[in-house]
């Protein structure tokens, strides 16, 4: 059953400082490559991708390797696993739907997938009896995407099931989240939960009559020219990967061929799309994504995603209730509207990218790794806040005529 295949072949490793170069400033700031070279160089650090933006200028930093050992060097077409950030692109394909007037975010779950129309609560679980009570208040779409619902992170047999390489269909995964007893009360506490978001996913399911994995790819991936993301990683692709990484800071990182929250194989047909973890993809890529995010719905081809308000109030803003932290749908977003304020979303091997549109700035980080502690992240930040603290020389861009309104 499988999809058309997404990944471009990656470029030639020995590109990779042409690659990183080609999107970088005439007059290129190097703060971010200075402050992480000394730990590629004790082996702490295998290799990292940072991409920082504002006024129209770009600090694109490759270093170290998407491969230690085979001496390859990290590039902005590596594949990775970005892992969580696919929650962002479930919340997009959510916002085309609410802002086409095919769903409301207070919707009841159970007007698309009818098993949620009872839920149960466990109040306790005690010699091995479960006490469950039944749910009151009712699931809408806006909880199971802001983490609001009461599911758990992930379902009881996740690793059975191949992790986020998921072995069976999102409908699948949203009846089995129906039988399984919820933690609390929907809407009254929050519980980050990849469940919750394969919920949406189901829903977008149902109300465009497509896999997920298919509306997402005509509406956002395709439009957006990213042909470098998706399900399905051919063995070719992946020879091409940022490979995964066991840091501790103070001794050389230690490379591990498969962790059990994504589990071998990732490209074949027992694959299935995963809208909380899933999503495989470049740094180049992702940046189109980002700075679709940045640009209030249009991307930098031009294309236009989602209207402007849409983005504002939609997946800019936080959609939990007040004192519940700030998230919207499947994106880190604040409480209220300040100019100061990013929104975005991070990964599980430490991936992460945040814009904040007020100020057309963004910040892309791309790594394959687990554990810590992580010394490399304060002189990032510390790096990161020198670069958008610089004036920069932006003439040559705001003289350039040729690209799309």
């Amino acid at each position: 059953m499988k999809l058309q295949k997404f990944f471009l072949l990656a470029a030639c490793a020995s590109l990779a400082g042409v690659l990183c170069a080609a999107t970088a400033p005439a007059k290129e700031t190097t703060y971010v490559r200075d402050a992480l070279q000394p730990f590629v160089d004790s082996g702490e650090l295998p290799g990292a991708i940072s991409i920082l933006y504002k006024d129209g200028v770009q600090e694109v930093a490759c270093v170290g390797y998407a491969d230690v050992a085979a001496k390859r060097p990290i590039s902005l077409d590596d594949p990775y696993m970005q892992c969580s950030q696919t929650k962002g692109f479930c919340g997009v394909t959510i916002a085309i739907l609410v802002e086409e007037g095919k769903l409301s975010l207070d919707d009841p779950v159970a007007k698309y997938l009818p098993e949620f129309a009872t839920l149960w609560i466990q109040t306790s679980n005690k010699d091995g009896v479960r006490t469950l009570t039944k749910a009151k208040n009712t699931l809408t779409v806006r909880m199971v995407m802001n983490h609001t619902g009461g599911f758990p992170f992930e379902l009881p047999n996740f690793h059975q099931m191949g992790g986020w390489s998921r072995r069976m269909p999102l409908r699948s995964v949203a009846a089995t989240a129906a039988s399984q007893p919820i933690l609390f009360e929907p809407g009254t506490k929050a519980q980050y939960s990849n469940v919750g978001i394969d919920i949406g996913a189901a829903v977008v399911e149902k109300i465009s009559g497509k896999r997920w994995e298919v509306f997402l790819k005509e509406r956002v991936l395709d439009p957006l020219g990213m042909t470098s993301s998706g399900f399905w990683p051919t063995d070719a692709q992946l020879a091409h990967q940022i490979e995964l990484y066991d840091v501790k800071g103070g001794t050389p990182a230690k490379r591990r061929s498969d962790n059990p929250s994504m589990q071998r194989p990732y490209g074949d047909d027992r694959v299935f799309s995963s809208a909380g973890a899933g999503l495989w993809t470049t740094a180049r890529d992702q940046l189109k994504f980002y700075k679709m995010l940045m640009n209030l719905g249009v991307g930098d081809n031009g294309a236009r995603i989602l209207k402007e308000e849409t983005v504002k109030n939609v997946l800019a803003i936080s959609s939990r209730p007040k004192g519940m932290g700030g998230y919207s749908l499947g994106l880190n977003a604040p409480e209220n509207d300040a100019d100061d304020q990013w929104f975005g979303h991070g990964g599980a091997w430490g991936t992460n990218c945040m814009v904040n549109w007020h100020r057309k700035q963004l910040k892309l980080w791309a790594v394959q790794l687990c554990g810590g502690p992580r010394p490399w992240d304060g002189a990032r930040e510390k790096a990161a806040n020198a670069f958008f603290q610089t004036t920069l020389d932006t003439t040559g861009e705001k003289a350039y005529t040729g690209r799309m309104k």
